[in-house]
C-alpha cells in the first residue's frame, strides 16, 4: 500500500505533531482538517477522477512512515476505484487543486488488523498531510476561458492557418513550465494539422488577433502518461494562458480596405508609375514598426516593378491622389519567414495605413487645362516674348508652396530662355493676356528628384494656377536688337560724335538708347539693356581695344549678319 500513497505535500513535522497530539478521539470514520483552502476552486475531486497529489504519511506520534516528496514524484491515481486504501479514497473527494488536508484514517479504513509488512503495524491509525496538484477525468476535453475579446475581429483562426502567439504554460497547480515571453519571441506554427499537441490544436481555433484565453487540457490531449521528460510530469493537466498576435493562411493575398477616397479622381496608379506616399506600418496586433511621418518625408518609389515588397507593389495599384487605404500583407508577400530582424518578426502579417500624396509616370508631359480664355485673343505668347503673370503653386495634395499674390507683384520672364522649369515653359506657351490655366508639371519637367530645399520635395508633381497679365512681343529668334526703320548709310559717322574716327563705349550706348527711345530700333524685352548694348559693342570691337574704328565697323558689316550686331 506504500506504493498507493505517492502524492502529498509535507507541511512540517511540527504541524503533524500538533495535529496528532490533540486530545484522543475515537475514530469511526476518517477525520479531515482543511489546513489550506485556495480562494478559487474551479473544480473539486469526484469519484472517477484521476488525481496527482503529494503527501507525507505519519503515525499519530508524528513518526513518518512514507512520503512522495522523498521519492521526488507525485502520487497519481484514480479516485473511488479501489486503487487506494478506503480512507484515502474518501478523503480525496471534494478536494480542490492546491488545497491541503490533514487526514486521519482509522485502521478499518486503512490496513486494519493485518498492517503492512514491517512498515505499518496492525490496527494503526494513519495521518496523511495531502496537497492536491491536479485533477482530471477521462471524459474531459479542452476547456476554454476567453477573458479578453478585441472590439474588432475581422477573422478567426481556422484549420491550416499559420499563427503567432505568446503563452505562459503552467501545471494545474500554477507551476510554470514554459513561457514564450521569457524567450522574447512568439511561438509560430500551423494550427489543426498536427504540429501542436492535440489540446492546443483545438484550443487555438476560433481565436481573434488580440484575444486572450486560458486553454486547459487533460494529459490525453497534452503530453500523456510520460510527460515531456523534463518539466511536465506524466499524467499532468496543462494550462496555457495565450494571446494571439497574428494569423494568416498561405493561400492569402493582400487585403485592401479603403479608408478615404477623394470625390474627384481623374487618374489611378498603374504599374510603372512613380509614387509619393506616407505610411504607418504596424503588425497585426497593432505593434508599430515604422512610419514615414516620423521621418517627415514621403516614401518615393516606382510601383509594379519590384522596388517594394510584393504586397505593397500590388496594394498601391489603382489608387488616386489623396486616397487613404489600409493594406494588409501576409508574410509570403512581405518579409517572409525571416522578417527584418528587430523590427519585423519572421512570418509576420504587416498592416500599412497609406496616404497617397502624388504620382506620375516618366512618360508624362505637362498637363494644361485652360480655365478661362478671353473672347479677344489676337496675340499669343511665343518664344522670346517678355511676359508677366501671376501664379499659385501647390503640390498634388493641395499643400501650398508659393503665390505671387502674396508679394503683390507678377512674375516676369522671357519665354523660351530657360528662366523657368521646362513644364512651366510649356504651360505659358500660346497664352492670351487675361487667360487662366491649370498646369500640372511632372518632376522630370519640374524640380526633379532633388526638389527645392525647404520648399518643393524631391520627385514632387507641381500644380500651378496661372494668369497671364501682360506680354511684350519679343524679337525674332536669336536677335537682341532690331531696326524698325532702314539703317542709316552714315551709321558710323552718326555714332562718332567727337569725329575722332573711333566710337567709344559711351558714344555707342548713347546712340543705341536714342534709337530705341525714338522708336527707330528695339532691344529684346526682359533683359538688361546695358548688358545687351555691351555685348553689341564687344562684337564690333574686333581687336578688343575698347573702341570701334571705321575699318572694324566695315569689316563687321561685310560679314554674315549677326543677330545682336549692327
Amino acid at each position: 500500500m506504500i506504493q498507493y500513497m505517492q502524492g502529498m505535500l509535507f507541511l512540517s513535522v511540527l504541524v503533524a505533531f500538533a495535529a496528532c497530539n490533540a486530545p484522543p478521539v475515537p475514530l469511526d470514520d476518517i477525520f479531515i482538517e482543511k489546513t489550506f483552502v485556495p480562494e478559487q476552486c474551479v473544480r473539486a475531486v469526484k469519484v472517477g477522477d484521476y488525481v496527482r497529489y503529494h503527501y507525507n504519511g505519519m503515525f499519530p506520534d508524528g513518526k513518518k512512515f512514507d512520503s512522495s516528496y522523498d521519492r521526488g514524484s507525485s502520487y497519481n491515481v484514480f479516485v473511488g476505484k479501489k486503487q487506494l486504501i478506503e480512507g484515502m479514497d474518501k478523503a480525496l473527494v471534494g478536494m480542490c487543486v492546491n488545497e491541503r488536508r490533514l487526514v486521519k484514517i482509522p485502521p478499518h479504513l486503512a490496513y486494519g488488523k493485518r498492517g503492512y509488512g514491517d512498515i505499518i503495524p496492525p490496527d494503526s491509525i494513519l495521518h496523511f498531510d495531502v496537497l492536491l496538484l491536479d485533477v482530471w477525468n477521462p471524459e474531459d476535453g479542452v476547456q476554454i476561458n476567453t477573458y479578453h475579446t478585441p472590439t474588432i475581429c475581422a477573422r478567426k483562426v481556422e484549420v491550416s492557418d499559420f499563427i503567432r502567439y505568446h503563452y505562459n504554460g503552467t501545471l494545474l497547480d500554477g507551476t510554470l513550465f514554459d513561457s514564450s515571453h521569457t524567450r522574447m519571441r512568439t511561438y509560430d506554427t500551423y494550427v489543426g494539422i498536427g504540429w501542436l499537441i492535440a489540446g492546443m490544436d483545438q484550443g487555438l481555433l476560433g481565436m481573434c488577433v488580440g484575444e486572450r484565453r486560458i486553454i486547459t487540457m487533460p494529459p490525453s490531449l497534452g503530453y500523456g502518461e510520460n510527460g515531456d521528460g523534463s518539466d511536465i510530469p506524466g499524467q499532468a493537466s496543462l494550462v496555457f494562458d495565450v494571446v494571439l498576435l497574428d494569423l494568416h493562411n498561405p493561400r492569402d493575398g493582400i487585403t485592401v480596405t479603403n479608408q478615404e477616397v477623394p470625390e474627384s479622381c481623374t487618374r489611378k496608379t498603374v504599374a510603372g508609375d512613380f509614387i509619393r506616399y506616407h505610411y504607418n506600418g504596424s503588425l497585426l496586433d497593432g505593434t508599430f514598426f515604422d512610419s514615414s511621418y516620423s521621418r517627415n518625408r514621403t516614401y518615393d518609389t516606382y510601383i509594379g516593378q519590384g522596388y517594394v515588397i510584393t504586397g505593397m507593389d500590388e496594394g498601391l495599384i489603382g489608387v488616386c491622389v489623396g486616397e487613404k487605404r489600409t493594406i494588409t500583407i501576409p508574410p509570403h508577400l512581405a518579409y517572409g519567414e525571416e522578417g527584418t530582424g528587430s523590427k519585423i518578426p519572421g512570418s509576420a502579417v504587416l498592416v500599412f495605413d497609406v496616404h497617397i500624396i502624388d504620382f506620375h509616370n516618366p512618360s508624362d508631359n505637362t498637363e494644361i487645362l485652360v480655365t478661362y480664355k478671353p473672347e479677344a485673343c489676337d496675340k499669343q505668347t511665343k518664344k522670346g516674348d517678355f511676359i508677366k503673370y501671376h501664379y499659385n503653386a501647390s503640390l498634388m495634395d493641395g499643400t501650398s508652396i508659393d503665390s505671387t499674390y502674396n508679394y503683390g507683384k507678377t512674375y516676369n520672364i522671357v519665354l523660351g530662355t530657360n528662366q523657368v522649369v521646362p513644364g512651366m515653359e510649356d504651360g505659358l506657351k500660346e497664352m492670351c493676356v487675361g487667360e487662366r490655366r491649370h498646369v500640372v508639371i511632372p518632376p522630370h519637367l519640374g524640380y526633379g528628384e532633388r526638389g527645392v530645399t525647404g520648399e518643393v520635395p524631391g520627385s514632387a508633381v507641381m500644380v500651378f494656377d496661372i494668369e497671364l497679365v501682360e506680354m511684350e512681343e519679343g524679337l525674332p529668334d536669336g536677335y537682341m536688337f532690331i531696326w524698325n526703320e532702314d539703317v542709316s548709310p552714315d551709321l558710323f559717322a552718326e555714332m562718332d560724335k567727337d569725329e575722332n574716327k573711333q566710337v567709344e563705349p559711351s558714344e555707342f550706348t548713347d546712340y543705341i538708347l536714342r534709337q530705341v527711345n525714338e522708336g527707330k530700333g528695339r532691344l529684346a524685352p526682359g533683359f538688361d539693356p546695358y548688358r545687351i548694348i555691351e555685348n553689341m559693342f564687344s562684337n564690333q570691337d574686333r581687336n578688343g581695344d575698347g573702341k570701334i574704328t571705321e575699318v572694324e565697323f566695315k569689316l563687321k558689316a561685310d560679314e554674315a549678319a549677326a543677330h545682336d550686331e549692327l
